[in-house]
């Protein structure tokens, strides 16, 4: 989680820069379009797919101690998922103009789907980089090396930074461009000391497509393969629907979603990251009481943090956007939109939190069908709703790319119910009272901490943003915490004895 955060402040970094050398324009708009289709083959395969099917079988092996079949495997995915994104990359370099034209920025002006297409050409090179990456990510986590794999990202945003500063002054967006291949290229550097270091590490050059554990990786991949399909024609066709409306519509949503996810980074991604390995290994162990109790205690713990997050973004999302952002090429008017987008974000964090915990759970189980189905059900309906929101905000006078963010939150919250209703009767169970117990008490926490902040805003309206955001952040966190300490909260009370446990040691 250390590390989530630290990838949070620095990626932050990265959008402030962005914001000032480009704001909410046209350079920025293009930038955003085209960096969607790298991430869109990425995904499809060598994504969260691939790797959401790799670490169950690949923790098995280690559960056996068979660490020579381990690598086999790691080996012929790694070999598989260069070949097959190589050849894409290339294709699609070669038609990145008719990709722009037809998928991803139809309603772009001519100009504008050319320079486009100049930087899709670039980012192409990023995606083999990555799904080596990930791959490797994946077997650090099965031997729950965590640090490193987790400070990738933090060096992915860091080649951004460096473009930033020294590429962009020179080359404008193209150097942007190169920072992020450059941030790739770092995102796999930082993890391979670490690899090197494994037990038994090997590698070699065969596709092992006659050996059983590539298929079985392959066959979990399937299903979740379309899952992560349907995720990714959602964030086409928000974009193709964005490039339609006001300028700044596709960078705005950019914005606000990017700060969306730096709450659910920190808090979910950080535990489903570390708690997949868990499961799976407890799942092969055929442990599924100890299981069931972790999902639970994972679950409780991610709503007593996500909820008190939702809220207070919600109320501060002004000043912190205009702390972070507003100088340079992005205005008052650029504030204005990205906080419409965030408010509409930020209402479905609780759900994409939940979501990233609970399909973990499912893929521990080599269940990669259910969730997928039930996100297919609701991606699909976000599609529809991403009109239909679109449409009713166009009509009551609001800015229309809010619609685009209420739709997906919308999506989101379906989807976790289902998978909650699912996951219960799949693990005959799931210690929905004790679930239940710590949501109403963050509730009312939260409740309390929304007050407070409330309060804070209403009496200083006049002061600058560099002391509205930080104090009410910190003010609204210390109200949070003193009146779960209040309640007792096992999970705090926890914290408190890790910390002078570690005191004693140090001491």
């Amino acid at each position: 989680m250390f590390a989530f955060v630290l990838s949070n402040v620095v990626g932050l970094v990265r959008q402030i820069l962005i914001s000032r050398a480009f704001g909410t324009g046209d350079a920025y708009d293009a930038f955003v379009a085209a960096s969607r289709y790298p991430d869109l083959i990425f995904n499809l395969i060598a994504g969260g797919a691939l790797a959401s099917s790799f670490i169950p079988v690949f923790t098995g092996f280690l559960e056996k101690d068979d660490r020579p079949s381990a690598w086999k495997l790691a080996s012929a995915v790694i070999n598989l998922v260069v070949l097959v994104l190589t050849a894409i990359s290339i294709v699609s370099a070669v038609f990145s103009l008719q990709v722009i034209q037809h998928l991803l920025a139809p309603d772009f002006n001519l100009q504008k789907q050319q320079l486009a297409a100049s930087l899709l050409r670039i980012l192409l090179i990023a995606p083999t980089v990555f799904g080596v990456s990930g791959i490797i990510m994946g077997a650090l986590n099965a031997h729950q090396k965590f640090l490193l794999p987790a400070l990738a990202s933090t060096m992915l945003w860091v080649g951004y930074i460096i473009g930033l500063l020294f590429f962009v002054p020179a080359m404008g967006i193209y150097g942007l461009a190169w920072g992020a291949v450059l941030g790739a290229f770092l995102h796999i550097g930082v993890q391979l000391p670490q690899l090197l270091r494994l037990p038994e590490w090997r590698f070699n050059f065969s596709l092992g497509l006659d050996n059983a554990a590539v298929r079985e990786v392959l066959l979990l991949m399937g299903p979740r393969l379309l899952g992560v399909a349907v995720v990714q024609i959602n964030f086409l066709v928000n974009t193709v629907i964005a490039s339609g409306q006001p300028e700044g519509s596709v960078s705005s949503l950019t914005y606000a979603f990017q700060i969306m996810t730096m709450p659910e980074v920190a808090i979910a991604q950080a535990i489903a990251v570390a708690a997949l390995p868990t499961f799976s290994a407890q799942v092969a162990r055929g442990e599924l009481d100890q299981m069931r109790r972790s999902l639970a205690s994972t679950l409780r713990g991610v709503l007593l943090l996500s909820l008190p997050a939702t809220l207070g973004l919600i109320l501060l999302r002004y000043p912190i956007i205009a702390l972070l952002f507003q100088r340079g090429r992005f205005d008052v008017h650029s504030t204005d939109m990205v906080a419409w987008a965030l408010l509409w974000y930020t209402a479905g964090l609780v759900g994409h939190s939940v979501v990233e915990i609970l399909s973990r759970a499912f893929y521990a189980l080599h269940d990669t069908r259910t969730p997928v189905i039930v996100g297919t059900i609701a991606m699909s309906l976000n599609v529809a709703f991403s009109f239909a929101f679109s449409a009713l905000f166009s009509s009551l006078g609001w800015m229309p790319h809010g619609g685009l963010a209420l739709s997906n939150s919308f999506a989101t919250a379906l989807e976790m119910t289902a998978l909650f209703i699912l996951m219960r009767r799949r693990l005959k169970g799931l210690d929905t009272m004790n679930i239940g117990r710590g949501l109403l008490q963050s509730t009312l926490a939260t409740l309390a901490m929304s007050a407070g902040i409330l309060g804070w805003l209403q009496f200083t309206p006049w002061h600058s943003v560099w002391v509205i955001a930080p104090v009410g952040i910190i003010a609204g966190g210390i109200l949070y915490t003193l009146v779960m300490g209040m309640f007792r909260v096992p999970e705090l009370e926890e914290i408190k004895a890790a910390i002078l446990r570690r005191t004693r040691i140090t001491q």
